[in-house]
C-alpha cells in the first residue's frame, strides 16, 4: 500500500503536505501530565479498545503500537515520517499510537492530551483532511466522553488549545523567500494574523531544506471552518510571493548552476550527510518546478525527504548504522532513486 507521502498534491510544487490536528481528553481523568502510570496505561486501553473493539468500520484500518516496547530508532523514525511529536517519541512509557496502514492517519494516546488525532495529506487538502479528522472524531465520540465546555469548548492541558482543539499545518517549501532574507519579515507578519511558521518538525526545530510549518494559532472563539478558510488564505498568499521571487532567483545563472550541480552531486556521490543531502534536494525540488529538471517527480521527491532521514534509514537497515554507514546508505538510496533514466 503506497503511503500518504508518496505522491503529490494540489499546489504541490510548494505545498507539500496538510496536517490536521485534534486534540481530546476523556472526561473524569486528569490531564496526562498529572496521570499516574496505571493512570495512563487506563487511557490507552480505553482508546485502544474504542478504535480496534469498538467501531468495525475502522478497525482493520488500523495497528496498534506500544511506543513503551519500540527502540530508539523506531521511535525516531516516527518523528521524521511526521506521525508523532519529537516529545512523544522521547518519552514513551505508557503511551500508544493507533496508526493507519497509508499512515494517513495516527492517534498518540497519552501525549500532552490523552488524544492527538492527525490526518496527513499530500499537497493542498485542508478540507478534506479536516473530514477524515472529523469524521473520526465523530466515531469516537460515540464511544469516549471527552471533555467538554460550553463556554470553553474541548478542554485541552495546553490553554492555546481550548475552544476546537485544532490545530490546522500546510508543509511549505520556500526556497526563494529563504534566499531573499524575507522569512523574520513574514514570522512577525503571521504571527499578527493568529499564524505561526516554524520548522521542519513543529515547535521548538529549525527549518531544512527550506521547509517549513505555517499553522494555526487561535483555537478559542473561531470556528474550524473559519481557521482553515483563513490559513488557506494566508498559504495562497506565500504561494504568490514565493513563485514571484522564485522567477527571480531561477533568471541567474548562478541558481542555475546550483541546481543543476545539485543533482550531479545527489546522482553520483558516494557519501551524503543528511544536512547536505536535505539542501540540495531543496534545490532539485526548485529545479522541478521551474522546468529545469524533468524526468524526476515531486513523489520521488517527496518520499525520498522521509526515507532517507537517519533513524528511517537505519530502521530499513534492521540495525544501527555509525555516522560513516549512514551517509553511505543515504547516498545508495538516493543515486538509485535519482538515476539518469535509461533510453
Amino acid at each position: 500500500m503506497k503511503k500518504w507521502y508518496e505522491k503529490a498534491g494540489e499546489q504541490g510544487d510548494i505545498i507539500v503536505s496538510t496536517r490536521i490536528r485534534l486534540a481530546r481528553n476523556l472526561k473524569n481523568f486528569p490531564f496526562p501530565c498529572k496521570l499516574q502510570k496505571d493512570g495512563m496505561l487506563k487511557v490507552d486501553t480505553i482508546v485502544r479498545d474504542a478504535i480496534l473493539n469498538g467501531n468495525s468500520a475502522i478497525a482493520g484500518d488500523f495497528e496498534y503500537i506500544d511506543m513503551g516496547s519500540l527502540t530508539q530508532i523506531d521511535a525516531v523514525s516516527l518523528v521524521e515520517r511526521h506521525l508523532v511529536s519529537p516529545e512523544f517519541a522521547s518519552e514513551r512509557e505508557g503511551r500508544g499510537l493507533l496508526l493507519m496502514k497509508d499512515e494517513s492517519v495516527s492517534i498518540m494516546i497519552n501525549e500532552e492530551d490523552h488524544l492527538r488525532i492527525q490526518v496527513m495529506q499530500q499537497g493542498l487538502a485542508l478540507d478534506e483532511a479536516y473530514q477524515m479528522a472529523n469524521r473520526l472524531d465523530t466515531l469516537l465520540d460515540e464511544r469516549l466522553k471527552f471533555a467538554f465546555d460550553d463556554r470553553l469548548g474541548y478542554l485541552t492541558q495546553c490553554p492555546t488549545n481550548l475552544g476546537t482543539g485544532m490545530r490546522a499545518s500546510l508543509m511549505l517549501h520556500l526556497p526563494a523567500l529563504q534566499d531573499s532574507g524575507a522569512m523574520n519579515r513574514i514570522a512577525g507578519n503571521l504571527s499578527k494574523l493568529g499564524m505561526t511558521i516554524r520548522g521542519l518538525y513543529g515547535e521548538g526545530t529549525q527549518p531544512k531544506g527550506a521547509l517549513y510549518q505555517l499553522s494555526n494559532q487561535v483555537t478559542l472563539g473561531l470556528s474550524e471552518e473559519a481557521a482553515i478558510s483563513n490559513l488557506k488564505d494566508i498559504a495562497l498568499q506565500l504561494v504568490a510571493q514565493e513563485r514571484a521571487a522564485r522567477k527571480n532567483l531561477v533568471k541567474q545563472i548562478e541558481t542555475q548552476d546550483t541546481i543543476g550541480r545539485s543533482l550531479g552531486i545527489l546522482r553520483y556521490a558516494k557519501l551524503l550527510n543528511n544536512d547536505e543531502f536535505m539542501k540540495l534536494i531543496s534545490n532539485v525540488r526548485l529545479g522541478i518546478s521551474m522546468g529545469y529538471i524533468d524526468h524526476i517527480s515531486y513523489d520521488q521527491i517527496n518520499t525520498l525527504m522521509i526515507e532517507a532521514q537517519p533513524a528511517t534509514l537505519m530502521k530499513q537497515a534492521g540495525k544501527n548504522l555509525s555516522p560513516m554507514e549512514r551517509d553511505q546508505k543515504r547516498a545508495e538510496l538516493v543515486s538509485g532513486q535519482l538515476a539518469v533514466p535509461s533510453c
